[in-house]
């Protein structure tokens, strides 16, 4: 009976059938519990069937154990199978990794154990393992080992590409990681099961990250246009979302996001919200893409409801970090970042968010320079301006101080005047609130006063900014031949800017100087600007401005007309020369040409050019330069300036 048993077990595994080989198997063991060849037998069944965790459990409690080889294959079979199961949703969304580690702890069990003499299984393994490290966010492992195959001479199955190609792409090679995308979409072109990334958006970002913006457009848009946006689901008449669809025309939206084309990102991302509201994934980007158009206050309302539809989800938390960090909500953003680093530690878009965050909250330096030539009437000959600010690191998530030099000069007709001042002073923080006040005492005998300045910005919204800033002193409005009389003035200048997007704006400014020779200047100007062009990495504004001033003496040694009006047509154009990751450079032109009109002196034309450019080595460095050309009449005589200006800033 034992003998029949067994040998019809063995005959249904021979035919395919192995459930039927597993039941007969369990019969001759419930009247044989110990046969050695039925143990066997259905330890092998059971890896054939998938059920590696319990084929290994069995085989380690065989007496005599399963040859060496077959011992090796079950555990290779183990380390597969925990592989793919990384791959699905973790059983415990606080501790992502687990499964993944546990697949690499496996691998590297095998491979001590079996590595030296099964190749074969060495080989399984490896591979397996690459998969597991990009389960695990283990991106740098992977490559490693991939590295290593490479300089052995060992091909990659394909099955291995895109998993490769994901660590490659979170290693910033985007280069190698196209071509295997591209290997890996030849092999399995889809489509493909829905709880598999697509592999054409992995290609899309490898394309983008290498500067192929282009090409990245073209194959996304073709794969959102391929994608039906329902799929038939077997034994239902009524069809599903098709997820692939969704993911596609989401990448499809973010990819112009990330090439300034904010608007589009924004319409198309909004339409797929009034087909599926209750998408977490679209609210979440749809945050991103608000925020990208200046409004925080409205991304911080999308991220909410993104949270609220999927409390899992913590790239909604760095979502909403991201605007916290935006409207100066300092307190909330270390605690937030904490609990999501306990989560995710190792994805990449955490890693960022700290490394911005820590940018941000840490020592902030700047400095500017101004060296200019000509402009006789305000500036003399030539003239000179440099500024250096050092904060310190964020106090108590709402203050910082900091040290400041200011530090001006000009070559006059009567002689050579400076104005020098080096102090100190406080910033603090609040939702929606900046507010200093800083003290400058004067650097030597040709710098009156101590100047004592203050200044708030307030932004209740995400449209509206007031700004007022006073000054004892009045250095930033007080011409620098005033300078050389000890001229000083008491100065107050208010703004109001609505921005009703990147596309939009206006702002209104007011001044009013009180000199210390009594002579009184009240000022204002008007701006509008719109955005007239838009196109991958290119914008182009253009705006009306008008102002005027008045002064009640004209009977001073610098330039103080009884009235003057202007008004200006400007254009700005600004352009991404080139971009890799966080390293940017960028050129700027500004164009300002208009009528100045002075009472006594009549009208005539004024025009203003500039060009520069701006260098971003690594996220938080930046260095720029430009060179501008100016003419306008001052008293009925034309005076024309050359100014060239460098800045550089370290920390956020």
């Amino acid at each position: 009976m034992r003998q029949q048993l067994l040998a019809a077990a063995q005959s249904q595994r021979a035919a395919g059938r192995r459930m039927q080989a597993l039941a007969l198997c369990g019969d001759l063991l419930q009247r044989w519990p110990n046969d050695a060849q039925a143990l066997q037998l259905q330890v092998r069944l059971l890896s054939e069937l998938g059920a590696a965790a319990q084929a290994m459990q069995l085989a380690r409690q065989l007496d005599p154990p399963l040859p060496a080889q077959e011992m090796a294959d079950l555990e290779a079979d183990l380390a597969t199978h925990q592989t793919r199961w990384a791959s699905a949703m973790p059983a415990d969304s606080r501790h992502p990794y687990i499964e993944a580690d546990h697949a690499v702890d496996t691998m590297d069990d095998t491979l001590a154990r079996y590595g030296e003499h099964f190749p074969e299984v060495a080989a399984r393994a490896r591979v397996d393992r690459l998969v597991s490290y990009d389960r695990a966010s283990r991106s740098a492992a992977a490559v490693s080992e991939y590295q290593s195959m490479l300089q052995a001479g060992k091909p990659l199955p394909w099955y291995a590409d895109e998993p490769v190609a994901d660590a490659l792409l979170q290693q910033r090679q985007p280069e190698q990681a196209m071509a295997l995308y591209e290997d890996s979409i030849k092999h399995e072109p889809g489509p493909y099961p829905d709880d598999q990334v697509d592999p054409h958006i992995g290609l899309m970002y490898a394309h983008v990250e290498a500067g192929h913006y282009r090409q990245a457009v073209a194959s996304i848009d073709q794969t959102a246009a391929a994608e039906p946006a329902w799929r038939p689901i077997h034994g239902s008449t009524v069809p599903v979302i098709n997820p692939h669809k969704i993911d596609a025309d989401i990448s499809a939206a973010l990819i112009r996001k990330d090439a300034w084309l904010y608007r589009d990102a924004w319409q198309r991302i909004d339409a797929m919200l009034a087909q599926a509201p209750m998408n977490s994934m679209l609210w979440r980007e749809m945050a991103d893409v608000e925020r990208a158009r200046g409004w925080p206050r409205r991304s911080e309302r999308s991220a909410i409801t993104a949270a609220g539809i999927d409390p899992d989800d913590a790239r909604v938390r760095l979502s909403a970090i991201e605007d916290w960090r935006e409207l100066n909500d300092f307190s909330r953003v270390e605690p937030s970042l904490q609990d999501v680093e306990a989560v995710i530690p190792r994805d990449k878009h955490v890693l960022l968010t700290r490394d911005a965050w820590d940018r941000q909250r840490g020592w902030q330096f700047d400095f500017e320079h101004d060296r200019g030539q000509g402009g006789a009437p305000n500036f003399g000959d030539y003239d000179h301006e440099t500024q250096a600010k050092l904060q310190s690191p964020l106090l108590d998530d709402h203050w910082r101080i900091y040290g400041l030099t200011r530090l001006a000069g000009a070559s006059l007709q009567e002689g050579h005047t400076e104005r020098d001042r080096l102090g100190l002073g406080v910033i603090g923080y609040a939702r929606g609130l900046e507010a200093y006040v800083q003290v400058l005492p004067g650097l030597g005998s040709r710098t009156s006063r101590t100047a004592v300045e203050a200044g708030v910005k307030w932004f209740p919204s995400d449209y509206l900014t007031f700004n007022a800033d006073w000054s004892s002193s009045g250095d930033q409005d007080v011409p620098l031949r005033a300078n050389y009389y000890g001229i000083t003035a008491h100065s107050l200048d208010v703004q109001v800017q609505w921005r009703a997007s990147e596309l939009t704006s206006a702002k209104l400014s007011a001044s009013r100087d009180l000199f210390s020779d009594n002579n009184q200047r009240n000022g204002w100007q008007a701006e509008v600007i719109q955005r007239l062009h838009t196109s991958p990495y290119l914008s182009l504004d253009g705006g009306v401005q008008v102002g005027s001033s008045r002064n009640s003496r004209s009977d001073v040694p610098y330039f103080s007309p009884q009235q003057a009006r202007w008004g200006l047509l400007t254009g700005r154009l600004e352009n991404m020369l080139s971009q890799r990751y966080e390293r940017t450079w960028q050129q700027r032109i500004d164009i300002a040409a208009g009528v100045y009109q002075e009472r006594h002196f009549g009208s005539s034309w004024m025009f203003s050019t500039r060009y520069g450019q701006t260098f971003t080595p690594r996220g938080g460095l930046a260095f720029g330069w430009g060179l501008s050309w100016g003419s306008q009449p001052y008293d009925g005589r034309r005076s024309a300036r050359v100014m060239l200006d460098l800045t550089m800033h370290w920390g956020a």
